[in-house]
């Protein structure tokens, strides 16, 4: 086991979204909640034992955008991160102050405390923000490109740069390629700084067995001209990183894994609960 101060996350501001006046940053609010031990098992976002009664009192307004739930203890942290941007503070240090309240121990840092919004072209209907794709229309329409609106002229949050040159081992999480983890690349210096550390760079792949495990990851990379296999997400992480962690139900495809560039590495991935997730944790620092 690694002491908390150990861990830094960078994680991905494309998903934020204002609703109701309130800055949402559901990235880093899962990943605050699930450290914490905090997260809805059965969700796999927002808080367990939450109620949703300021939802129920939304969804009276007829023009009220309720098609994306807030819970009601959630709720707290939007109205806190809202109000101290509103102050002036930067999104990495409102960040930080959540996470100390829930006495992580660890760094939160976003990839860029400056606008960056992930907008989804999808079939018939145009280029649509990426909580409209996912949460309004259930990631169930087709995607025909993704842009990062305001990627050009963002600049990495203070101590992200840093954090990656120097990391013991930078890892690859498991989510998204395109919406997930491709948002923190395109933020100018960020891929260049990951490149830099190849060698000591692990990424674990979030297809297993050619799916999915949650979310729109296989069809997006159909949908978006990638192969959804271990071999496809190879092909994508290779300049950024030696090694990928596939499942064993993936162990026949270590040697096309190799051949697209990447050491491969079998085990388990799927982490059903804290104990899986630890072994996997464990795996990819010795790896």
């Amino acid at each position: 086991m690694r002491p908390p101060e150990d861990l830094t996350a960078v994680v991905n501001v494309g998903d934020d979204v204002v609703l109701h006046g309130l800055h949402v940053s559901p990235d880093i609010d899962t990943i605050t909640y699930t450290l914490a031990g905090a997260i809805d098992p059965e969700r796999g976002w927002g808080l367990a034992g939450e109620t949703w009664h300021a939802m129920e009192g939304l969804r009276r307004f007829p023009l009220a955008r309720s098609w994306f739930d807030l819970g009601d203890r959630d709720l707290a942290t939007h109205l806190y991160r809202t109000d101290r941007l509103g102050a002036g503070a930067s999104l990495t240090e409102v960040s930080a102050e959540i996470a100390t309240a829930w006495e992580l121990g660890c760094r939160l840092l976003p990839v860029t405390d400056e606008p960056l919004q992930t907008m989804v072209t999808v079939a018939d209907e145009g280029e649509i923000g990426f909580q409209e794709y996912f949460v309004r229309r259930h990631h169930d329409v087709v995607v025909e490109a993704v842009r990062f609106a305001g990627a050009e002229a963002a600049t990495p949050g203070p101590e992200v740069l840093g954090a990656i040159a120097d990391a013991e081992r930078v890892v690859i999480a498991p989510s998204n390629p395109i919406v997930s983890i491709e948002p923190l690349l395109v933020v100018p210096g960020v891929r260049a700084a990951v490149e830099a550390r190849r060698p000591d760079t692990v990424a674990v792949s979030p297809i297993v067995a050619g799916a999915a495990l949650r979310g729109p990851a296989d069809r997006l990379l159909r949908e978006l001209g990638h192969e959804s296999s271990v071999v496809g997400v190879a092909r994508l992480y290779a300049p950024l990183a030696a090694t990928l962690v596939v499942d064993e139900a993936d162990a026949g495809q270590a040697a096309a894994v190799e051949a697209a560039g990447m050491r491969c590495v079998v085990g388990p991935t799927i982490m059903r609960g804290l104990a899986e997730a630890a072994a996997l944790a464990e795996l990819v620092l010795a790896a």
